[in-house]
């Protein structure tokens, strides 16, 4: 399919994706907050700065996209699937030896992504370069209809805990929130949820599969790159019960904030802000519920690619970016709000990006991998310790 349009009807649906906004003469002279939809339909709020923001962002993408295809039509609609480079790549990582123009092709690849996936194409290249294809192709094709039918009327403490949150996920939306937006979406995890037992559901899933639903466009596909997601791309048990995935990765992130941003960190401890109180979010929901829908997709272009080291990157960011305002602060509240200003108006995801991984500087997953074996023992120790105070209180009623 997009390997046969046109040239002139590539330029004609990057251009109906990306309109220029234009707020009006009033709300340019007085400086006004505009509201207008971005290209998945999400309400945007901001200021005639933030619109002037989003333009020239929009034009970057154009630009990008006019990359894209011009490598499709030298090197071939999949040229990004030859070399044989694994999804969760460091640096550049070759299952096998190959020749010098494999080697380029893999070196370009992943600056391309950095730079951006243009919305059309962002479907089927997540598809295939996440690993979703091949474990698609492990199943049955008929695999996730059977699924849904085989579980259609059935009651868990997921679907019960889902058809709670149905309302609650991006309200407002234009599609998602809608009987046919909240019935895919529900099929979708509800599907996962007898897919995997061991997580079922966890809030926060909800906003993943959402979004992941608006970029894949088809249920079955969404539903395949969440299963990805939560078995070959994040790590393990973060949506589990009790979520000591979760608590890994907190404990990772606290201990490489005081390596890469020293001054933050010395601040932060001496206000005794706990970090988890807007990076647990951030974990949970893959920024999906912070920033703007076109910058989280842009952060998610590299997590399927590069994987979830990605996300200490970015979270560290949101700190290296409010650096001197943040050292400024005297109580919690205000780090808390600094920084959900500075989440909902990031606008430019080249700039986030950019702070993300130049100035974070580089960060192997193995070097997380060693971060997070150091860390569950005592993860696992305090959750132990919070069953038994549980238990023993639930004792003591009795």
């Amino acid at each position: 399919m997009f390997g046969t349009q046109s040239k002139r009807d590539i330029a004609l649906e990057l251009q109906a994706q990306f309109p220029i906004l234009r707020p009006s003469i009033h709300a340019r002279r007085a400086n006004l907050t505009v509201k207008f939809q971005d290209i998945y339909g999400f309400t945007v709020e901001g200021n005639v700065d933030d619109v002037n923001v989003l333009n020239e962002v929009r034009e970057k993408v154009r630009q990008q996209g006019r990359v894209w295809w011009a490598l499709e039509a030298s090197k071939g609609a999949n040229w990004y699937l030859q070399p044989q480079v694994s999804s969760m790549s460091e640096g550049i990582v070759l299952k096998s030896p190959l020749k010098f123009s494999a080697l380029a092709n893999a070196i370009t690849l992943k600056k391309l992504i950095r730079k951006g996936i243009p919305p059309v194409l962002r479907p089927k290249v997540w598809f295939s370069l996440s690993g979703a294809a091949k474990k698609k192709s492990t199943v049955p094709e008929s695999y996730y209809n059977d699924l849904t039918k085989a579980v259609e009327g059935q009651v868990t403490p997921a679907t019960r805990q889902i058809d709670h949150d149905l309302p609650r996920t991006f309200p407002g939306h234009p599609w998602l929130d809608t009987p046919e937006g909240h019935a895919a979406l529900r099929r979708v995890l509800v599907a996962y949820s007898f897919r995997d037992s061991d997580v079922g559901y966890c809030q926060g899933l909800n906003y993943v599969a959402a979004l992941l639903l608006l970029v894949m466009k088809t249920e079955e596909d969404a539903f395949w790159m969440l299963a990805v997601l939560l078995e070959n791309v994040l790590v393990n048990d973060c949506y589990t019960n009790n979520l000591s995935g979760c608590h890994v990765e907190q404990r990772v992130f606290k201990d490489l904030l005081p390596k890469k941003c020293p001054r933050i960190a010395a601040h932060l401890e001496a206000l005794e802000f706990d970090v988890s109180l807007v990076a647990t979010e951030w974990f949970l929901c893959l920024f999906s519920k912070s920033l703007p829908s076109e910058t989280t997709l842009r952060v998610w272009d590299v997590l399927f690619h590069e994987g979830a080291k990605v996300l200490f990157h970015v979270a560290l960011a949101m700190f290296k970016m409010k650096e001197e305002e943040l050292l400024l602060t005297h109580q919690v509240g205000d780090v808390i709000n600094i920084l959900q200003r500075t989440t909902h108006h990031l606008f430019d995801p080249d700039e986030l990006l950019t702070v993300a991984f130049d100035k974070i500087g580089f960060m192997t997953t193995n070097t997380i991998s060693k971060e997070r074996k150091k860390q569950e023992p005592e993860v696992m120790k305090e959750i132990d310790l919070r069953l038994r105070r549980l238990n023993s209180l639930r004792m003591d009623e009795k």
